[in-house]
């Protein structure tokens, strides 16, 4: 049984999970050295549809979620609050970073908002109160294949960049770096806070301890 000091370090890892996922997508976007795959694919929906990036992201978030029926996914609090958080923190974080600085910011900013989106990935994942829908899919998968997370990411993240970019959206440097590398990532992200058989998409699997659970 869980105590509540136990579920107030589960909805923290959550929220700081989220927010720190939609900071990472407007670091990389901001940039300006290739969006992460599925921002490809809501840039380019949202230069069809006239919507903020953030709005689209949260529309395909939403559509995301019927792909779980034939995997039997449950969705939770956490994946409710994924499909909204990400979404509005990305467009009350983008317009305060410099936009396409020099080589000099942009490329930490690139590579800080990767290690950033594997790290986040991970910790609201490991407070295991429900995924997120493109991660909920990517668990699915992993659970019903065998696969690894990180060929399943990779899969997914290629496909939508395809789609993506034939909707105009952009891509570059960033984009292939995050698909090759956010996959590793989540999974040693995921071993170092104890949370790798949830990200493996083991239902049986127990929370990460927080530091606030109790022996």
């Amino acid at each position: 049984m869980h105590t509540p000091l136990a579920w107030t370090g589960r909805i923290a890892g959550l929220a700081a999970g989220l927010v720190l996922y939609g900071v990472s997508m407007a670091m990389i976007l901001r940039a300006g050295l290739g969006n992460i795959p599925w921002d490809v694919l809501h840039q380019g929906l949202a230069e069809h549809v006239s919507l903020s990036i953030g709005t689209v992201s949260i529309i395909v978030g939403a559509l995301v979620l019927l792909t779980w029926l034939p995997l039997r996914q449950r969705p939770g609090a956490g994946t409710v609050a994924n499909v909204i958080v990400l979404g509005l923190t990305f467009d009350v974080v983008a317009p305060h970073l410099p936009d396409h600085p020099g080589w000099t910011l942009a490329v930490p900013m690139m590579l800080g908002g990767i290690v950033v989106n594997a790290f986040a990935t991970a910790l609201y994942i490991g407070a295991r109160l429900g995924p997120g829908p493109r991660d909920g899919l990517m668990t699915g998968l992993v659970a019903r294949t065998g696969w690894s997370v990180r060929v399943i990411r990779t899969v997914i993240e290629m496909a939508v960049v395809a789609i993506g970019f034939a909707l105009g959206g952009t891509l570059g440097i960033g984009t292939v770096l995050y698909a090759f590398g956010v996959g590793p990532l989540i999974q040693w992200f995921a071993r170092l806070i104890r949370a790798d058989r949830a990200v493996a998409g083991h239902p049986d699997a127990p929370p990460a301890r927080s530091q606030t659970d109790t022996v």
